[in-house]
């Protein structure tokens, strides 16, 4: 407005048009309690939980690492098949799978503390038994230790070693973990 203009300035109304003072203040009071339940929904929310978009097992490392976006989340020390070196050929020989699989289901229940299913054997291991004439083998996992064995003594025996017919151990606090952080349908890379 100019100083030399005369006009009263013209007020801002005092209600939203075409609602009566007592609708206004309810809209004003409405919208205020909405925006603030946004917020107080957005601040109490739980944050999604982590989850591992690939697993790579270093066998020759004795290494399983969770990985999200190409960054490590976790790693962990496992035992492998009691012939940890090369590739699994067929049912019984004790050694774990290499190559690209997927996490495939779950068994809570299992004889070892939980247990993960890597989809093995892949189309290549299928093609590699029938032309030796062997069975594959299957049911290979993630786990933890054996859930028969209750004590501590008989399980402390399976630390720092190669023991499964060919799974990947971890502890069972460590299991829990990877149970938390690891998706049915994960991939699984299985290095030598």
């Amino acid at each position: 407005m100019r100083r030399n203009d005369t006009r009263a300035p013209t007020p801002c109304p005092a209600v939203l048009p075409g609602l009566s003072p007592f609708r206004h203040r309810f809209t004003l009071f409405a919208v205020a309690l909405l925006v603030l339940a946004g917020l107080a929904a957005c601040a109490t929310a739980p944050p999604q939980p982590l989850k591992a978009d690939r697993v790579v097992v270093k066998k020759s490392e004795r290494k399983l690492i969770l990985m999200k976006g190409g960054k490590v989340l976790r790693e962990y020390r496992v035992a492998l098949g009691e012939q940890p070196y090369g590739p699994k050929m067929e049912e019984g020989d004790e050694r774990t799978p290499e190559g690209a699989y997927v996490l495939d289901w779950r068994n809570p229940r299992s004889n070892y503390y939980k247990a993960i299913h890597i989809s093995y054997p892949n189309e290549q291991d299928l093609q590699f038994a029938r032309a030796m004439g062997v069975s594959p083998g299957g049911m290979i996992m993630i786990h933890g230790l054996p859930s028969y064995i209750r004590s501590p003594a008989i399980l402390k025996q399976y630390q720092g070693r190669d023991w499964t017919n060919g799974c990947i151990a971890v502890t069972n606090r460590e299991m829990d973990e990877i149970w938390r952080l690891v998706s049915v349908g994960t991939p699984i890379l299985i290095l030598p």
